[in-house]
C-alpha cells in the first residue's frame, strides 16, 4: 500500500507544450542574424547610410534585419513560457 500512496503523489511529467522548441528556433535564428551581420561588416564590404556596398552585402543585411527581430521574439516567447512552466511546476 505504502508503494501506491508514493506513486499516487508523484507530479505528473509536463507535457510537450513547444517550449524547448521555441527557445531552439530563438536562439538558431537569432545566431543567423548576428552572423550575417559579421559577415556583412567583415567579408561582405560593411555599409554605408545608403546601404550595402556589394549584392552579396545587401544579402546579408536583408537575413540580419529579418533574422535578428524575428529570432529576439521567439526567444522571449521561449524564455517565457519557460519561465510559467517552471512557475506552475513549482506551485504545485
Amino acid at each position: 500500500m505504502a508503494t501506491q500512496r508514493n506513486i499516487s503523489q508523484a507530479q505528473p511529467a509536463m507535457p510537450d507544450d513547444g517550449t524547448r522548441q521555441l527557445l531552439q528556433g530563438g536562439a538558431w535564428t537569432l545566431g543567423t542574424g548576428i552572423l550575417a551581420a559579421v559577415l556583412l561588416q567583415v567579408a561582405f564590404g560593411g555599409f554605408s547610410p545608403t546601404g550595402a556596398s556589394t549584392n552579396s552585402g545587401w544579402l546579408a543585411l536583408i537575413v540580419a534585419l529579418m533574422c535578428v527581430p524575428f529570432g529576439l521574439m521567439l526567444l522571449a516567447l521561449g524564455v517565457a513560457k519557460w519561465l510559467r512552466n517552471k512557475r506552475l511546476t513549482r506551485g504545485h
